[in-house]
């Protein structure tokens, strides 16, 4: 199941959002979306965890979770329209 992850302060790692999600089960990717100018993160990414119940039992537990100060938002990603 993907997951997007928003509302991250500028300063989370890639590491740091991967053990986030790690607590709750088997992490397959993990991608911090970063802005091609400046190399910094944009405030948002996406995690894939290929358990669907673990993968919800994290939107649940990390949804409004404080992260360097910021109440992130994490969802269910929905699939692009190709």
């Amino acid at each position: 199941m993907k997951i997007l992850v928003r509302s991250l302060e500028r300063s989370v790692s890639e590491a740091e959002l991967l053990a986030l999600f790690q607590a709750y089960g088997k992490v397959e990717s993990c991608t911090l979306v970063m802005d091609a100018d400046t190399g910094k993160s944009k405030g948002f990414g996406f995690v894939e965890m290929p358990n669907p119940r673990e993968a919800i039992k994290a939107i649940k537990g990390l949804n409004t979770l404080r992260v360097h100060g910021v109440g992130i938002r994490v969802k269910a990603a929905e699939e692009q329209a190709k």
